[in-house]
């Protein structure tokens, strides 16, 4: 079978392939491409991937390309995880954000619809493409803000299109090992949008884990309780997605972010640059150790602002060891692709048609919910509806995510005006148009939204 990676000189991609490595299964991804618009960084990644291979005879082949019509071609599954406007774009995203004492964050508020605005026209083109050239292809997506773009390929694409976070996931695991219970036996009730949502219910052995956690002093050594504190965990009674730090603490994540010396994107656009060009220039065989280390100091520095860490200097964990087979997006995707293709009925947390699933949302309106996958595609669980502030929430940030969307594919600014003005982290029509003004000034990629010429 045949995969596609579309951001193939990015990061994540020695995640996938580590995850293929150790698939064993039948029918299994045996040809990987690669695709991406820089020839460096695909150079870089494929030495990295090369070192991975080493010793394993039946490694899946990789090509790589400039090309992306060669990429897609027959492909079973697509994976796309690009940035539009590379790091540079994510840096006005959060600066111009910023310069308005707005959060900038690039997937939560202002920036994630930046963010949106530039890349959905791409992503619709691939979905078009996709669609003739690799019709029978499953699209995984992980290109952010994932939610957002994986309801506007859905438009062309249907179903065949989902998308995929490690976030919830990885919170129901850390749940359940925090309490010293094997993750494997644990069910997650869980309900949202991507980067917004709650888990509700831990069900371990037929029994709700999260009552005991709540109230366990192990609470504390959760992420999510040094991110959010015990007691406003125990307060809401569920444990929220971490990126809801950005709602709950919105002045403190603000005036951290500010207070720092750099944001996430310099101080990621700063890393990416020494990780490349070391990549480059070595002739020791060591990619593979160079990408650890890098990938290392990126988690790190994973939402410092939330965990009281300076971005850029947080201390790096000399134990790292990716384990993408168990853990992460990778893990997520190559269950994905194994319950597809070969009916390996599987229970995970995915981006999917709402159809029935939330009632105050949508029929088509893409939610993140759990979902069975098996080999005649993705089938939501029914799920307890949520509250009135976790379904509110829900709603305005939909309603914001869909002006973008409409904004993206019309060019209209009254819709993208309207989507930042009404984002509930602007609350500000004033600073809403300010915000749209500065990002199509500052970012190339949003100006061309509003100035293409539609058929």
């Amino acid at each position: 079978m045949k995969l596609t990676v579309l951001g193939g000189g990015g990061f994540r991609v020695p995640y996938v392939y580590q995850a293929l490595l150790r698939d064993q299964g039948s029918p299994r991804i045996d040809d990987v491409w690669l695709y991406d618009t820089d020839p460096a960084r695909l150079k870089a990644m494929a030495a990295t991937l090369a070192q991975l291979a080493d010793g394993h005879a039946d490694a899946p082949r990789v090509t790589v390309t400039t090309s992306l019509d060669d990429a897609l071609r027959g492909s079973d599954f697509v994976f796309a995880a690009i940035r539009v406007g590379g790091l540079a774009g994510r840096m006005c995203d959060e600066r111009v954000a910023l310069d308005l004492d707005v959060l900038g964050q690039e997937t939560t508020g202002p920036g994630g619809l930046a963010y949106g605005l530039r890349t959905i026209p791409v992503m619709l083109d691939i979905a078009h493409r996709v669609r003739r050239l690799a019709p029978r292809a499953y699209v995984i997506n992980f290109t952010n803000p994932a939610g957002m773009i994986t309801e506007a390929m859905q438009s062309v694409l249907g179903d065949r299109v989902l998308g995929i976070c490690d976030t919830p996931s990885g919170l129901g695991r850390r749940i359940a090992t925090t309490l010293g219970l094997d993750p494997s036996r644990a069910q997650f009730d869980y309900v949202g949008l991507n980067h917004l949502g709650w888990m509700r219910r831990v069900l371990h052995d037929g029994e709700d884990i999260l009552p005991r956690l709540l109230a366990d002093e192990r609470l504390r050594d959760l992420e999510e309780g040094v991110v959010f504190g015990t007691e406003w965990l125990r307060d809401l009674g569920v444990i929220p997605n971490e990126y809801l730090y950005y709602y709950y603490f919105n002045r403190d994540a603000v005036r951290s972010i500010l207070d720092a010396p750099q944001t996430r994107g310099e101080f990621l656009a700063r890393q990416q640059q020494e990780f490349y060009q070391r990549v480059t220039e070595a002739a020791d065989g060591s990619a593979v150790s160079l990408w650890r280390e890098a990938v290392a100091n990126r988690s790190a520095n994973y939402m410092a602002e939330a965990k009281g860490a300076v971005q850029g200097e947080a201390e790096a964990d000399e134990d790292f060891r990716p384990d993408p087979a168990h853990h992460g997006y990778a893990g997520v995707a190559l269950a994905v692709m194994a319950a597809i293709s070969r009916n390996e009925r599987a229970t995970m947390i995915l981006n999917v048609r709402n159809g029935t699933t939330v009632s105050a949302l949508p029929h088509d309106a893409v939610v993140e919910v759990p979902v069975t996958v098996d080999a005649n595609g993705v089938h939501p669980l029914t799920i307890t509806q949520p509250d009135l502030h976790q379904a509110g929430l829900m709603q305005q940030v939909k309603a914001v995510e869909r002006l973008t969307i409409s904004a993206a594919t019309t060019g209209s600014r009254a819709a993208a005006a309207k989507a930042f003005s009404l984002h509930p982290l602007v609350d500000s029509v004033t600073i809403g148009r300010k915000l749209l003004d500065g990002y199509i000034d500052r970012i190339p990629e949003v100006a061309a939204v509003f100035n293409s010429p539609r058929s």
